[in-house]
């Protein structure tokens, strides 16, 4: 393996406290629900693993933990794994006070910190895999060792659920449409040159690997997976005029031009 390519890893340090509380995804609905309450983005990864009671789930990348809580709440064994300290702790702290609450089973919530790319699990062990927000954290090579690692741990009947944004075709064709529009409106100070730092500054540093619904399909198939992938995107509540409505209707409806605007990649898949 070519050294150039290890020392190139997202250092676990870029995701501090900060990290998890003001720009991960669903931070805002952690905060004002202590993981109670799943982001539609998260929500809907949830509910794509259609999890069941006495089910056994990994979430690899757990992040904060509320996937882990909203499993344990359905009477699944959960394990998490983060190869951030932080988030090992807040998962933790999220775990503790939901068995003092009497929310869960104090035996249904597992964190561990680890690499991704070396799972402590024995082989066809879980039923469910999520993998939400962090396949565009991991180098190619990494994402492909990882998935060959969740590959081994799954069960031969079970799912690997994949979320991960954004649709890379969007950031390298549709984004400079959008921003060359917005500059044109008056609005270019909210659009950077640098698409991954749109919103969220610290992306520029810790998207490392961005898919497409065509890349994310093989990459899933070289690692032994057949799937299901598609693209979503969120609700566009904007009261812009007719003419940008209209624009933006075919944008995110019409073939080819939703492959591009489209802004989030979702997959289902199994053992091949």
């Amino acid at each position: 393996m070519d050294k150039r390519q290890v020392h190139s890893t997202v250092p676990s340090v870029k995701y501090d406290e900060a990290y998890f509380l003001t720009a991960c995804e669903g931070h805002q609905e952690f905060l004002d629900s202590k993981g109670t309450y799943l982001s539609r983005r998260l929500r809907q990864a949830f509910e794509l693993a259609q999890v069941g009671t006495g089910m056994r789930i990994l979430d690899v990348g757990c992040g904060r933990g509320e996937m882990l809580l909203h499993c344990a709440q359905l009477g699944a064994h959960t394990f998490g794994i983060d190869y951030a300290q932080v988030a090992v702790r807040l998962s933790h702290t999220l775990a503790r006070d939901a068995i003092a609450k009497g929310l869960v089973n104090e035996i249904d919530i597992n964190v561990y910190q680890c690499d991704a790319k070396h799972l402590p699990f024995p082989s066809d062990y879980f039923d469910r895999v999520l993998m939400s927000d962090i396949v565009e954290h991991l180098l190619p090579w990494e994402l492909h060792q990882a998935l060959l690692e969740v590959h081994r741990v799954l069960a031969p009947q079970g799912r690997l659920i994949v979320h991960t944004a954004p649709n890379r075709w969007y950031d390298q064709f549709a984004y400079p449409v959008v921003r060359f529009v917005r500059r044109l409106m008056g609005q270019g100070d909210r659009y950077p040159r640098n698409p991954r730092a749109l919103n969220v500054e610290i992306n520029t540093e810790v998207h490392v690997n961005e898919q497409d619904i065509l890349s994310l399909r093989r990459t899933l198939k070289r690692a032994g997976f057949r799937s299901k992938v598609w693209l979503d995107t969120p609700v566009q509540n904007r009261d812009e005029g007719p003419i940008l409505a209209a624009a933006r209707h075919v944008a995110f409806n019409w073939p080819p031009f939703r492959w591009f605007f489209e802004r989030e990649v979702f997959a289902v898949a199994s053992k091949a």
